[in-house]
């Protein structure tokens, strides 16, 4: 043990061993040692000597620490030894190295010369960078070495758990990509470090959170693995434990390390927004009263969380998803509550700042956020519209440069895709609108425009650029607007007077921003042109400046009258005729030379400040001086100069050849379009039709439906009958076998005889009348068969008519059958007749003879019991009567569908004739159209100019229309 003691600091008897031979001493000891406790007390050594010697440590011992962590996995103190010592090897933090007072070491000398410890310069700092890389990539060098530190992991022992997250951590400081890589493939590698959130020691939960936001730099798997892995609601949770915006350090951590997980990952933006995790931001930005004395991590914690909620609705994401949070940023109340702060007095600028980027972010594009954020007032007396506080910031150069760029970009975002708000800034510039006692938001930024400071008129040139953007009816408004310059002369025009400000030679970036105005306001609007172009002085002013040869700082300038020019060109209506678009490229080709006058247009987008605005919409400039370019007119640039560029190009022939192709292509749209309309009716025409037979074929149905039904009850009927036929068969044979026994009565009494008689009368008139009727409904029948017969033979040249006349078939063929039924119940029913007539006059010579009334009272029960019989048949009769009536009404009804639908046949066969010849004729006049175009782009292919194909035109069309229907959906 003398040997450890030497290590450890007693003293020392003879030459003291360098600090090479005794880690390499230690490390054959932690090679060979077979107790635990040597081995223990080795590595124990070799972590006191890795912080002084790291470069000693690393290259000779790293392999058996290794092993350590693989062979002693039982004994948790020699692990965390080992952890502790490959981290110490590993770290570059200056503060994570450290001596802490248990771990003092005497200085050992190397090489015979003593290492003092003192704090690295900047090469020294460079070096241990790169020693740390060194040894990190040895240590990944086998994967297997982070898949056994993962396993580790998974000890609950504080001694291991800790140092093991510190090492993995550092790993992946230094090589975040490789091991990030390991982590991703291993089994449940990123299971396992989630479960650090858990740990409720709050120092290794604290370490964990230092650990996955490392681990999730800029690895979108890895991102979405945390982020289901539940990262969200623990993460909030634990802010919410910590005291949200007044927690400390530990609420910046997870704020960072959400930042993270959601910035450019739409993956987890959705499942951040779908999980309701939106709602659960607001109370974050609950503000009181006195917001004075604000700690700096509290304003740390503030400006985080506001930056969390940019990065849901960021305009680099989609606009689907942006869309979508601000709609819930509305509906759970977090816009209403960042306006709050943003009136709220006594909060810290920076703050302020980022709040009012925030709001302008959570209500671009949105024009319900938009509507909100009009309505919202400053609690000042009179209270003030929000944007009305925020613009007097805007142009008070007394306001930090920052916060006057983020009221820029709010009133910005304010009128982005915002026509509504556009029209009530332009209406408060107007005459009829001007209200002398209070401030409104357009006197605030013609004041800026005209003020003394640059940055104001920039600022309010651009903002009055926005308020234009994409809306020809303020562009053509605002020549309206009228300023009063002095008392005594006549007020002048806004366009007027920004061009008499430009001449005036003031500073670059006032110029700068009238320009930017200008070409905004006067591009597609020819009545604004017209407007420019009557001022005789624009346009030699615009050639001077371009013409002369200035210095570099006026190159832009120059660029950007070279702009307005071309506008001037290409939007020209020619209504003026000393400004016509060949007068100016005349003047152009005689003053400045087509070609320098394209060089000059270059000058804009060569800028090295053009492409910085051109990246984002948010202004964002190191300085005032930088402050040049708005990003949506760097749209307008790329736009207009090769259009600009081909206009002074061509020549006037071809000019007029253009727009005579340009009147051709019109004509023939026009045609098309008409014919396209005529089409679209004859289609909607055929459509009422189809309906109108598909509503007849159902009422058919019906019909079909109701006849089924009446045949069911006649079959019921004729059912009854053969029973009633039945028992009148039984009663007419029990009758004859009585009128045999009665023959052999003696007689019965005369006046009985002859009321039968009498009887048997009435019975033959009722059957005639009975028959009468019948033949009356038989002709009816013959009558309605000839008339169904007739409307068959119309309509069967008809192919369409067919499944009709297969209804009207089945309906003769059932009448028919019922006319058979008919016929047997007559003949059934004169058998009857007959028989009871035969009995009477049988019964008369007997009744002269027969003395006896017993067999007479018989006799006249039972012929009692046959007119009741007979009763009973007249009312079946009568019910069968009643039933084919029903049936001939049916018939009667189909009949006349048969003769509807031969009408409607007959106009849809005439108007399909008409169809065809127009379509004809139009053909004939599309292929006419078609061989003009072809000989006109054919002539315009022999001049060398570029003519787009009808598919191209046609996807154009296409793009126009769902420009058009987006528009309308967000109004």
């Amino acid at each position: 043990m003398n040997f450890f003691r030497g290590v450890m600091g007693g003293q020392p008897a003879g030459p003291q061993p360098s600090g090479a031979e005794t880690i390499q001493k230690l490390c054959d000891r932690v090679a060979s040692s077979t107790l635990l406790e040597d081995r223990r007390d080795a590595v124990r050594a070799l972590k006191s000597l890795s912080k002084k010697y790291r470069m000693e440590v690393g290259t000779q011992a790293m392999d058996h620490l290794v092993h350590i962590l693989q062979t002693d996995r039982s004994d948790s103190e020699i692990l965390g030894y080992a952890l502790d010592t490959l981290f110490n090897i590993i770290c570059n933090d200056e503060e994570e190295e450290q001596d802490e007072s248990e771990d003092a070491v005497t200085p050992i000398p190397v090489a015979g010369k003593h290492k003092t410890v003192c704090t690295p310069d900047e090469n020294a700092q460079k070096q241990a960078d790169d020693l740390g890389t060194q040894f990190t990539d040895k240590f990944i060098q086998d994967s297997e070495n982070v898949t056994l530190l993962l396993t580790l992991l998974e000890e609950f022992d504080f001694h291991v758990r800790w140092p093991g997250v510190k090492l993995l951590t550092a790993l992946l400081k230094n090589q975040c990509a490789q091991v990030q890589g390991i982590i991703l493939v291993s089994p449940m590698g990123v299971s396992r470090l989630m479960d650090l959130l858990a740990d409720s020691r709050e120092v290794i939960r604290n370490d964990g959170l230092l650990l996955l936001q490392q681990l999730t730099k800029g690895n979108a798997a890895i991102q979405k693995i945390v982020a289901f892995e539940n990262a969200f609601e623990r993460l909030l949770d634990i802010i919410t434990e910590e005291g949200s915006s007044d927690g400390g350090i530990v609420v910046e951590d997870c704020l960072l390390l959400l930042l993270n997980l959601l910035k450019n990952n739409s993956s987890n933006q959705n499942f951040f927004k779908e999980g309701s995790y939106v709602q659960r931001m607001k109370p974050w930005f609950e503000v009181g009263d006195d917001n004075s004395g604000w700690s700096a991590q509290k304003v740390t914690n503030l400006h985080l969380m506001l930056q969390l909620v940019r990065v849901m609705v960021s305009p680099v994401n989609s606009p689907g998803a942006t869309a979508s949070c601000q709609k819930s940023m509305y509906q759970c109340g977090l816009l209403q509550q960042l306006c709050t702060i943003l009136m709220a007095t006594g909060v810290p600028a920076d703050i302020l700042t980022e709040t009012i980027n925030t709001v302008s972010e959570v209500i671009r594009g949105s024009q319900v956020n938009q509507d909100y954020f009009a309505s919202v007032n400053a609690p000042s007396n009179p209270p003030r519209p929000a944007i009305v506080v925020l613009l007097m910031s805007m142009v008070n150069e007394r306001q930090p440069f920052v916060l006057r760029c983020a009221v820029l970009y709010c009133f910005q975002c304010f009128l982005y895709k915002n026509q509504k708000g556009q029209g009530e800034i332009v209406a408060t510039l107007l005459p009829s609108t001007i209200d002398a006692n209070s401030i409104s938001a357009g006197q605030l930024l013609c004041g800026g425009l005209f003020s003394a400071d640059s940055l104001s008129n920039w600022c309010a040139a651009v903002a009055l650029a926005h308020a234009l953007q994409d809306n020809l009816t303020q562009k053509e408004q605002l020549l309206r607007v009228q300023l009063a310059t002095s008392l005594g002369k006549p007020p002048v025009s806004l366009l007027q007077q920004c061009t008499n400000i430009l001449s005036q030679g003031s500073k670059v970036q006032t110029r700068v921003g009238l320009l930017m105005l200008l070409c905004t306001w006067i591009s597609n609007c020819p009545i604004a042109v017209t407007h420019f172009l009557h001022n005789q002085e624009n346009v030699p002013f615009l050639t001077g400046q371009i013409s002369e040869n200035l210095g570099e700082d006026e190159r832009l300038v120059q660029g950007l009258c070279a702009l307005l020019l071309g506008i001037c060109i290409y939007y020209n209506d020619n209504s003026l005729e000393n400004y016509t678009k060949e007068k100016l490229k005349q003047l152009i080709e005689k003053r400045i030379g087509k070609e320098n006058f394209v060089e000059k247009l270059g000058f804009i987008t060569k800028h090295e400040l053009y492409s910085r605005a051109a990246q984002k919409p948010q202004p964002v400039f190191p300085s005032p001086e930088q402050m040049l370019f708005d990003h949506e007119f760097t749209k307008l640039v790329k736009e207009l100069e090769g259009v600009i560029t081909k206009a002074v190009h061509k020549s006037s022939e071809e000019e007029k050849k253009e727009e005579e192709v340009k009147k051709t292509l019109e004509q023939h749209d026009s045609i098309v379009t008409q014919y396209k309309e005529l089409i679209r009716e004859q289609d909607a025409q055929i459509q009422e039709l189809k309906e109108q037979v598909a509503s007849m074929t159902s009422q058919n149905e019906q019909l079909q439906t109701s006849i089924t039904q009446q045949l069911s009850q006649i079959q019921q009927h004729k059912d009854q009958y053969n029973i009633l036929k039945l028992k009148l068969g039984k009663d007419s044979q029990s009758q004859a076998n009585s009128q045999g026994d009665s023959s052999q009565v003696n007689g019965l009494q005369t006046e009985e005889i002859t009321q039968l008689r009498d009887e048997v009368e009435e019975l033959r008139k009722q059957n005639a009348l009975l028959q009468t009727q019948l033949s009356d409904k038989d002709t009816l029948v013959n009558t309605l068969r000839s008339e169904a017969a007739q409307t068959a033979e119309g309509s069967a040249g008809g192919p369409d008519n067919t499944e009709l006349l297969k209804e009207l078939e089945a309906l003769r063929s059932q009448v028919q059958s019922q006319m058979t039924e008919i016929h047997t119940l007559q003949t059934e029913r004169q058998e009857l007749l007959k028989r009871a007539e035969a009995g009477p006059l049988d019964s008369v010579p007997s009744s002269e003879s027969s003395t006896d009334t017993a067999p007479t009272a018989e006799l006249e029960s039972r012929l009692a019991a046959q007119t009741s019989e007979t009763e009973r048949l007249k009312e079946e009769v009568r019910s069968l009567s009643e039933s084919r009536a029903g049936l001939e009404q049916q018939l009667a009804s189909a009949t006349s569908t048969v003769a509807i639908l031969q009408t409607e046949k007959g106009k849809l066969q005439t108007e399909v004739q008409e169809s065809k010849k127009e379509q004809d004729d139009l053909l004939m006049l599309l292929a006419d159209q078609d061989q003009k175009i072809h000989s006109l782009k054919q002539r315009l292919k022999d001049l060398g100019e570029t003519v787009e194909d009808e598919d191209d035109l046609d996807a154009r069309d296409q793009t126009d229309d769902d420009e058009e229907e987006d528009e309308d959906n967000e109004d």
